[in-house]
């Protein structure tokens, strides 16, 4: 677009929308995280003995579950440039207290739901102080990761709990009748699609992008950068709670030390899938492919025979290619639009010499 201002012209350019609408979709790291997902699954059902059996695909959703579930939530968080390494300590905590209050007697929705108070009470803990206290995200959750999980171990000591109602322990592991795909995925799919309305398509969602990219221009802008992040908190505690039920009953099991080492496959998921660490930038398709990767190169490694170990070595691999790629991309992003503009110029002050 060229406008006149005096008699100098002004040329202002929208390279992002110049581009085709079927570019802006498909040319993204969210498309190639698919992309990744789709050729890592052809590959592994190629080569590896049994991959695309039925079993296969319901105990890989049943895995990862829990981490689509705590996904949806930290892209929110990572999106506002915070994040909260606690959520693996919560789904511990949450757990021993649902095994608590079943072996005291209480009915399981009521266990349930206390459970899920207190993951909501622990995000609370977390953006009180980051928000109202304005200590930075990353040292409260490591310490209150290691806060909620002593309270844990504390509770319930080095024992476990077992033997909970099998009418919720068989609602945990029932399949979508006629599928493979355990029905804990209907309920991640209406929360999938909540929090992608809620992120893509409202005022509230496009505000977190806002303070990602520069927190101060937010609040100039009328955001309330603060009571925005102490919820995003509060939401990644509840569901982190609700995901400690889900993973109680999965594996009939309640112990202060489940769930240990979550936090780095749901950050690194996150990552993965495109969302920047530094804030601003990321879409929730991105990061449910990212978990689905992380979660079918896990499975397809074991079925090989590879060793747990391994595997975390190469998740931790993931998570530091994911963020300086990511680093790498928007620096040649950047060259690439200084270099453009520089052309610009020049053309420019050549056209103005008679």
């Amino acid at each position: 677009m060229t406008t006149a201002i005096g008699t100098e012209q002004v040329v202002r350019s929208y390279t992002t929308y110049a581009q085709p609408l079927w570019r802006r979709v498909l040319v993204t790291r969210e498309a190639s995280i698919v992309g990744l997902l789709l050729a890592v699954v052809a590959v592994s059902m190629a080569i590896v003995p049994n991959f695309d059996s039925p079993l296969t695909v319901t105990f890989l959703l049943r895995e990862i579950a829990p981490i689509l579930l705590i996904a949806l939530p930290m892209t929110l968080v990572i999106v506002t440039e915070e994040i909260d390494l606690s959520v693996a300590s919560v789904v511990g905590l949450s757990s021993v207290v649902t095994g608590l209050c079943v072996q005291a007697g209480w009915p399981f929705p009521a266990a349930m739901a206390l459970a899920i108070v207190v993951g909501t009470l622990a995000g609370t803990i977390n953006g009180a102080l980051v928000t109202f206290v304005g200590l930075p995200s990353l040292a409260v959750t490591i310490g209150t990761l290691a806060l909620f999980r002593g309270v844990a171990v504390g509770l319930l000591g080095t024992t476990a709990i077992s033997g909970f109602p099998d009418a919720w322990t068989g609602l945990a592991r029932t399949n979508i009748p006629g599928t493979p795909v355990p029905v804990i995925m209907i309920v991640f799919a209406l929360l999938a699609i909540g929090f992608a309305v809620l992120l893509h398509f409202t005022p509230f969602g496009r505000s977190l992008y806002a303070i990602g990219l520069n927190k101060e221009a937010a609040a100039f802008s009328g955001i309330n950068v603060g009571m925005t992040k102490f919820w995003l908190f509060v939401m990644s505690g509840t569901v982190a709670g609700f995901a400690g039920v889900y993973f109680t009953l999965l594996y009939n099991n309640a112990r202060g030390d489940n769930a240990t080492g979550m936090e780095l496959q749901v950050i690194a998921a996150v990552l993965l899938g495109g969302v920047s660490i530094f804030g601003g930038r990321g879409a929730l398709h991105g990061v449910i492919a990212g978990v689905l990767l992380i979660g079918t190169l896990a499975s397809a490694l074991r079925l090989a025979g590879v060793t747990s170990d391994i595997i975390n070595v190469i998740t931790g691999l993931l998570l530091i290619v994911s963020v300086v790629s990511a680093s790498l991309l928007t620096w040649a992003h950047r060259k690439r639009i200084a270099a453009v503009g520089k052309r610009k110029g020049r053309l420019a002050a050549r056209a103005a010499v008679p």
